[in-house]
C-alpha cells in the first residue's frame, strides 16, 4: 500500500511534533492532526506559529512551512479517518488513578475510545499505528475491537514507538538513532510495515529502521526509558554518598562516564527525573511484571522509582534544614518548573513536588520559569490535592521578570537547567535579596565558586 494520506490522533507532545516533521520530510502525503479539545487545535492554527502550544526549539518554523500545504490540525475527527490510509494513535495513556492496577497501570480508555471511533468510522482498509506509550500486548486489545466493531474492513496493527526527549525533539525526529516498527509476520502485517517503512525512508536510513514483531517493539520501549531512569537514580544515590563522605558527584561521574563499557551519558546528578514518559513506564514495568508473578523483578525496577522520589523530598528536606529548620512565611525563589530546558512539559517536574514540599511547611513561592505560565503551576499543584486550590494560590505566585522573582528572597531554589540562568546578573540578584543569601541548586547548573565569591551560601547537588 502507498501511504497518501494520514491522519493523528492526538495533538500533544508526541503527534504534533512527529507530524509536522512528517510533512516536511514527505511533501507528497497530506497529514492531518486531530483532537478534541477545540482550544489546543486553535493554538496549533494560531497565525502567530510562537504561540503553538508545544514548545520545541525549531518546531515553530517547521508548522509555518508545512501548516496549510500539507499539514493540517482539525478538530473534525471522523473526516480525518474516514480520509486516512494510515492512521497513528497518539493519545495520553497516564497512569491509572482508580481501580485495578491504580498507581501502577496504564490508562488505557483513551486508547479504546480511538479503537471504537476508527471502526465505527472506516469503510476502507487502515493500517493503525500505536504511537503512544502502551503496555504490551496492547495491539491485541486494539485488534479485537476492531474487528469485532467494524465495518468489515481490514486493519493492520503495528507498535512504532517514540523514542523522543523533550527539548530535542525536532533533532531526533530529524536524525532518530532509530526507528523501531513492529507487526505481524502475515503477508498482509509485513506489507504494513513496508508501508510505514517507505513514509520514514524519505529522510531515515533504511539501517537505522528495525523491524520486529509487535510485542517486541512495545516492550523495547518500556525498557528503554527504563534504562535510561535506572542511570539517572544510579547516579543520584551516588549524589547522596558524596555528600556525606566529601567526594564531589561530577567528578565521579566523569570519571565512570569515560569507561567505554558506561558511556557518559543520563550520569548528570539531580533533584529527579521527571517528564511524561519515565516514571509512567517504570511503574507499567512494574505492573506488568507483578501480573505474571515475577515480584523480584517488580521490585527492582520499583527502587528506580523510590530512589527518585527520595531525591526530590531530600532537596526540599535540605532547604527547610539549612534555613534554620523553618521556612514559614519566606520567601523562596524558584527559577524554573518545567522539567527540563527547551520545553514547556511540566509533567512530573520534581518542581512540582519541591513546592508542594515547601507550601506544607507555609513557604511563600516566587516562580520564574521562561516558559510555564502560572495556570499550569496551579494546575500542577492543584492535581495533587494536597490542599485546598485556593491555599495554593496564596502560597505561589508566577513573575515574567527573574529579578522581580528574586527580590526580597531568602533564597533560591535552581529546578529547571534553563540556559539563561547561568548568565544572569547574579550580583544584582544578591545585593535584592535577604541576607544570609543562599542558593541550592538542583542541577548543578551554576558556577558555586563565583557564586560564594559573591556572598551567597551556595549548595549542588553531591558535593
Amino acid at each position: 500500500m502507498k501511504i497518501n494520506t494520514i491522519c493523528c490522533i492526538g495533538a500533544g507532545y508526541v503527534g504534533g511534533p512527529t507530524m509536522a516533521v512528517i510533512a516536511q520530510k514527505c511533501a507528497h502525503i497530506k497529514v492531518t492532526v486531530v483532537d478534541l479539545n477545540e482550544a489546543r487545535i486553535a493554538a496549533w492554527n494560531d497565525k502567530d506559529v510562537n504561540n503553538i502550544p508545544i514548545y520545541e526549539p525549531g518546531l515553530n518554523e517547521i508548522v509555518a512551512n508545512t501548516r496549510g500545504k500539507n499539514l493540517f490540525f482539525s478538530t473534525d475527527v471522523d473526516k480525518a479517518i474516514d480520509e486516512a490510509d494510515l492512521i497513528f494513535i497518539s493519545v495520553n495513556t497516564p497512569t491509572k488513578t482508580y481501580g485495578t492496577g491504580k498507581g501502577m497501570a496504564a490508562d488505557l480508555k483513551h486508547i479504546e475510545l480511538c479503537a471504537r471511533q476508527i471502526a465505527k468510522v472506516a469503510k476502507t482498509d487502515k493500517i493503525i499505528v500505536e504511537k503512544s506509550t502502551l503496555p504490551v500486548r496492547t495491539a491485541e486489545a486494539l485488534k479485537s475491537i476492531l474487528d469485532n466493531t467494524g465495518n468489515g474492513v481490514q486493519f493492520q496493527i503495528l507498535s512504532n514507538p517514540e523514542f523522543l526527549a523533550e527539548g530535542t525533539a525536532v533533532t531526533d525526529l530529524l536524525s532518530p538513532d532509530r526507528v523501531l516498527i513492529g507487526g505481524d509476520s502475515t503477508p498482509a502485517g509485513q506489507n504494513a510495515i513496508e508501508a510505514l517503512i517507505a513514509v520514514y525512508a524519505n529522510w531515515v536510513p533504511r539501517e537505522r529502521i528495525l523491524k520486529t514483531n509487535v510485542w517486541s517493539s512495545e516492550l523495547s520501549k518500556l525498557v528503554a526509558n527504563a534504562f535510561l531512569a535506572q542511570r539517572v537514580s544510579s547516579i543520584n544515590s551516588i549524589s547522596e554518598l558524596c555528600e556525606k563522605t566529601e567526594a564531589n558527584v561530577n567528578e565521579v561521574a566523569k570519571a565512570i562516564g569515560m569507561d567505554s563499557r558506561i558511556g557518559s551519558k543520563f550520569l548528570k546528578a539531580s533533584v529527579g527525573f521527571g517528564g511524561s514518559c519515565f516514571q509512567k513506564d517504570i511503574l507499567n514495568l512494574v505492573y506488568i511484571s507483578k501480573a505474571f508473578g515475577l515480584n523480584k523483578v517488580a521490585d527492582y525496577w520499583e527502587q528506580v522509582i523510590i530512589m527518585n522520589d527520595h531525591q526530590k523530598r531530600r532537596f526540599s528536606k535540605n532547604i527547610v534544614q539549612t534555613l534554620y529548620n523553618t521556612v514559614s512565611g519566606k520567601k523562596i525563589t524558584f527559577l524554573g518548573w518545567a522539567f527540563k530546558k527547551d520545553t514547556n512539559d511540566t509533567r512530573e517536574s520534581a518542581a512540582i513536588y519541591v513546592a508542594d514540599d515547601l507550601i506544607n511547611e507555609q513557604a511563600n513561592i516566587a516562580l520564574f520559569d521562561p516558559k510555564v505560565a502560572q495556570k499550569q503551576v496551579l494546575s500542577d499543584l492543584n492535581y495533587l490535592a494536597t490542599r485546598e486550590a485556593t491555599d495554593n494560590e496564596k502560597h505561589i505566585k508566577s513573575y515574567s521578570n527573574p529579578y522581580e522573582a528574586c527580590e526580597n528572597a531568602h533564597a533560591i531554589a535552581v529546578l529547571t537547567e534553563w540556559d539563561e540562568f547561568k548568565t544572569y546578573d547574579w550580583e544584582k540578584i544578591y545585593e535584592s535579596m535577604l541576607k544570609p543569601a543562599f542558593v541550592f541548586d538542583g542541577r548543578n547548573l551554576l558556577d558555586g565558586e563565583k557564586l560564594k565569591s559573591i556572598g551567597f551560601v551556595y549548595q549542588s547537588i553531591g558535593s
